[in-house]
């Protein structure tokens, strides 16, 4: 399932690779070298990808500090205020770098939406879902797979939500 690109480039197996490969998840591994706080403008410019198509997954967390997990496209903010709204939260807010790693199992940078510690609802900007091919975090810092984005509803239940914000 995962293409290698014959260079030797392949990273080892994460939860995430794990659970794609599980569920005969067709993606591609794109490795590229991390840069702290260098976001999705580094990783997009490092694989020669357009930002739009590199997907951040945010954890965030609602009034009741439950977490969730956003899907949103690089090169946008989400709207905490649309987003609480469409899921019926009185607020949403990020959470610190120590409770995401805690409630995904990933480090900030890093972090998947596949193969999480913690099972969290997920949603998805509804545009992502409009994409042919997205490049996600595979569950390690400098280490994106390129999926279709479908399979973050089929395996991950993700909801479209209308929350972003032009960066």
């Amino acid at each position: 399932m995962a293409k290698k690109d014959g260079k030797g480039a392949h990273v080892s197996e994460t939860p995430a690779t794990q659970l794609l490969k599980a569920n005969q998840v067709a993606f591609t591994e794109h490795p590229y070298d991390y840069v702290e706080h260098g976001g999705t403008a580094h990783s997009a410019a490092s694989l020669g990808l357009h930002e739009h198509m590199v997907v951040k997954t945010l954890v965030m967390q609602d009034q009741d500090a439950k977490p969730l997990i956003v899907l949103m496209h690089g090169d946008c903010k989400v709207s905490t205020k649309n987003l609480a709204r469409q899921i019926g939260a009185k607020s949403v807010d990020p959470c610190k770098p120590e409770v995401a790693n805690r409630h995904s199992g990933y480090l900030v940078g890093g972090t998947s939406p596949f193969g999480t510690r913690k099972t969290m609802p997920v949603y998805i900007e509804a545009s992502v879902l409009e994409l042919p091919r997205i490049a996600i975090n595979g569950g390690r810092r400098g280490f994106l797979v390129q999926i279709d984005p479908q399979v973050c509803v089929q395996l991950l239940g993700a909801t479209p939500v209308h929350c972003a914000l032009a960066e």
